[in-house]
């Protein structure tokens, strides 16, 4: 397990401050699977965000997963 760095509160107000933003996630998907994910963050909900990305696709995430390093983001500037 790794060392949180922010408290899960922190990370859900950064990601709310994110909406409507676009970003660019790294998301560890296991096995050696790091996929790069660019898209926008459109709603923010109690215990999970979705990103449309550009293809139009709407994925879902944990804000748990932001905590334990398997997602990471980063806002692009535009």
């Amino acid at each position: 397990m790794r060392k949180a760095l922010m408290s899960l509160e922190e990370i859900k107000t950064k990601i709310l401050a994110l909406k409507g933003s676009q970003v660019e996630m790294n998301v560890n998907r296991g096995r050696k699977k790091i996929e790069a994910v660019n898209g926008v963050i459109r709603d923010v909900y109690p215990s999970v965000f979705t990103v449309e990305t550009t293809m139009s696709k709407i994925q879902t995430f944990s804000y748990y997963d932001v905590l334990c390093g398997n997602i990471k983001l980063k806002e692009i500037d535009i």
